[in-house]
């Protein structure tokens, strides 16, 4: 079983889709985050407890793609959306699976996993298509999130808070910095799902007679100019995805085509190790327009900030 946009083979049951086991690439080794290495770098990530760089979360969104094509056509690359819960990393070699599980005749919505080898699930959330009014698997996390108490690295961030709009865009081979430091053209010669809507050189069989961005891009889309918006976090510290949510609302979104972006602060919580940052970000087309929205739980590893003990104790301990 095989859709038009991709050659990805999927196998069915009764009651789930799936596709083939994948090695995804890691490709941010030489990523710099807040002036120092990131949680992808090997030296990095076993500092801070981790075997070694882990896979960006939204690379594995790229094998869903596929799945979703399949039960919903060309309408995923318009109005498709996942949101997912990251729960455990994944490393370079590493072969991991999507799984779907079919929704009933009338549901446009689907729950979505991701496993290892071993059964160690990376990732589950749901997928859908459209604009109903189904609660997605962040939406209804963050009815239960646990409250930021006695923030330290989030001290001085306002739920509410917004950032003022940039311009973004995705060249082929435009490198798109410090926090993603290749080009979609170096993403497509290794993305795990491989499709002629991407490519430039295949408009001819793409229904929107232009390359679109896969949907795993639209992270790096969206957080391009995300260093330019000096929301009052400190630092330095290592960051994390821990949720992450990517809907279409007008796609697809098209390489080399400016659109920009705006940011607010939806939620702060917190757990044991980290400070937990919600942010929502809407792109926007040359219309003035929505057409897409990220959000994102951008967590931050206490252990990684030098003197989070020491402000802990000056503004909470003492009573400050």
């Amino acid at each position: 079983m095989t859709s038009k946009a991709f050659e990805t083979v999927i196998t069915e049951t009764s009651d789930s889709l799936a596709g083939p086991w994948r090695r995804p690439h890691q490709m941010l080794n030489a990523q710099v985050y807040d002036s120092h290495a990131s949680i992808h770098d090997d030296a990095t990530a076993q500092k801070l407890g981790f075997r070694g760089g882990t896979i960006e979360g939204p690379t594995h969104f790229s094998q869903f793609a596929p799945l979703c094509v399949s039960l919903w056509g060309n309408a995923w690359f318009e109005t498709g959306c996942i949101s997912a819960h990251y729960r455990n990393p994944s490393f370079e070699g590493e072969e991991v699976k999507a799984i779907l599980a079919k929704p009933e005749p009338d549901e446009k919505q689907c729950k979505i996993r991701m496993v290892k080898r071993d059964g160690t699930e990376v990732l589950r959330g749901t997928a859908s298509v459209g604009q109903d009014a189904s609660l997605t698997a962040l939406d209804q996390r963050l009815t239960e999130l646990t409250p930021l108490a006695d923030p330290v690295i989030l001290r001085d961030v306002e739920v509410g808070m917004k950032t003022k709009r940039q311009t973004v865009r995705m060249d082929f081979d435009q490198n798109m910095g410090e926090l993603y430091p290749f080009s979609l053209g170096d993403k497509l010669q290794v993305i795990t799902e491989p499709s002629a809507y991407y490519r430039k050189d295949a408009v001819s069989a793409n229904p929107w007679g232009r390359a679109i961005i896969p949907i795993e891009m639209l992270s790096v889309l969206v957080q391009y100019r995300s260093r330019e918006d000096r929301l009052p976090v400190k630092g330095p510290a290592v960051g994390l995805f821990a949720d992450q949510e990517i809907r279409l609302l007008r796609g697809p979104l098209f390489a080399a085509e400016d659109y920009q972006t705006e940011r607010e602060v939806v939620a702060l919580s917190g757990s044991r190790r980290t400070e937990s940052l919600w942010l929502r970000t809407t792109v926007f087309a040359k219309d003035g327009l929505p057409v897409a929205k990220m959000l994102l739980n951008l967590a931050s590893l206490k252990d990684s900030y030098a003197p989070y003990a020491q402000e802990y104790d000056q503004f909470y301990a003492q009573g400050a």
